[in-house]
């Protein structure tokens, strides 16, 4: 078999995602790997044959423990769908042709749902042709939606980035004297993990969000507005959390109401955005108060700033036990974190078949959500508070935060 490495990024980063990044390539190197690369631009570069040699981009002194600390993809990334095993021939044999050129015999692919599709497309391929190619799925995703893992890597920072800027925002909105609503649009398409996250945000010193709205909960517009009066009878200022993935009874999703003609990704999802704007016009026009709009957007994946040191470190180590992994002989399977225990909080990894989690999707337990008031129970604060636990302090020039890059 091949005796060289390559890691490819796919899908929307996170702040933590080259952390896995390093985990891999540090496992490989320090297993007597000789050359790890990295494909530029997923496997959609990979087709073109743009690689880049790790063993030598990350030779410097520092580096390694730089790109730790560095947000979004360093070897860029993708949205591209694999056709079905059986299909498309003609990609499959032009990715293992430059696979079998460069000598690989490890592939690691760092994503959520759309690039563990990736991986069990090739190492099905792979088995069918009878190839002895090891392919590992590395867990990544702020949206918490990958099943068979505890939690994801990425989602701890960005729910951390998350709290904190709700926590701020609380603060903003009460200098006023007078009614007013600003609705935080958060992402989130079908699982609601990342608005969930709005909840942290309440403690002793803060009263949090008012409500929370996720898409497990169809949306009811009558019942929107009348909790909203009925709070700020008492509360003027209200700070509002929404996904933006949440829909109407009829299954639309509130931003279509805005908006019917949403363009479509490459798997088929649809770009969302717009619904904060959409129901702070309709808090505006049915209830007369001052209203705000925010979208977190691309800030909540990548802040690195806010980065949680629980999330760093188990980030590295799904990458190193994918790597390990790889080397033992293992092929089809993804990393995942597993919770041994809440208090004292303490997570190890552990493989699963790929099969077991490609093309599927997990979301937040109603047991959770308290719909009626728009609320988070306790269960998802036990399950939460502990992945934003400490912080990382960055490496600064001139006053902001360091970053290790590649050349485009």
């Amino acid at each position: 078999m091949g005796i060289n490495a390559i890691i490819g990024q796919s899908g929307g980063p996170t702040s933590v995602i080259n952390a896995s990044l390093a985990g891999v390539f540090s496992a490989c190197r320090a297993h007597g790997v000789p050359t790890v690369y990295g494909m530029r631009f997923g496997v959609q570069g990979l087709l073109q044959d743009k690689l880049v040699n790790l063993t030598d981009a990350l030779s410097a002194p520092g580096a390694l423990d730089l790109l730790r600390h560095t947000p979004a993809s360093y070897l860029g990334s993708c949205r591209f769908k694999l056709p079905p095993v059986g299909e498309g021939e003609d990609i499959y044999r032009a990715l293992f042709d430059v696979l079998h050129r460069y000598d690989i015999g490890y592939f690691f692919y760092v994503g959520g749902n759309d690039s563990m599709d990736t991986i069990l497309k090739l190492s099905d391929y792979a088995a069918k042709i009878g190839s002895d190619i090891r392919f590992m799925g590395v867990p990544k995703t702020i949206d918490n939606d990958l099943m068979v893992t505890d939690h994801t890597p990425g989602y701890g920072s960005a729910a951390k980035y998350i709290g904190m800027t709700i926590k701020e925002l609380v603060r903003d909105s009460t200098i006023y004297d007078l009614k007013s609503v600003t609705i935080v649009e958060i992402m989130g398409r079908n699982a609601g993990w990342l608005t969930a996250a709005a909840a942290l945000a309440e403690d002793e010193d803060c009263e949090g969000a008012a409500m929370i709205c996720l898409p497990e909960i169809p949306f009811d517009p009558e019942h929107f507005l009348a909790r909203i009066a009925e709070i700020q009878k008492k509360t003027p200022s209200l700070v509002i959390a929404v996904s933006e993935g949440i829909r109407a009874a009829d299954g639309r999703y509130v931003c279509e109401l805005a908006d019917s003609n949403l363009v479509v990704d490459p798997f088929g999802h649809k770009y969302l955005g717009g619904t904060a704007r959409y129901l702070a016009s309709l808090i505006g026009a049915k209830l007369g108060c001052k209203t705000r709009a925010v979208e977190l957007s691309t800030l909540q994946r990548c802040a690195a700033h806010a980065a949680s040191m629980t999330d760093v470190s188990e980030s590295f180590a799904v990458g190193e036990a994918a790597a390990l992994a790889a080397l033992a002989g293992k092929t089809g399977m993804m990393a995942a974190l597993k919770r041994v225990s809440d208090a004292p909080y303490l997570c190890t990894t552990e493989l699963h078949d790929i099969h077991d989690i490609a093309n599927l999707e997990k979301t937040v337990p109603l047991s959770y959500i308290d719909a009626e008031n728009y609320r988070l129970r306790e269960p998802f604060f036990a399950y939460a508070r502990p992945l934003i636990e400490s912080e990382v302090e960055p490496e600064y020039i001139r006053g902001l935060p360091r970053h290790l890059t590649l050349p485009r």
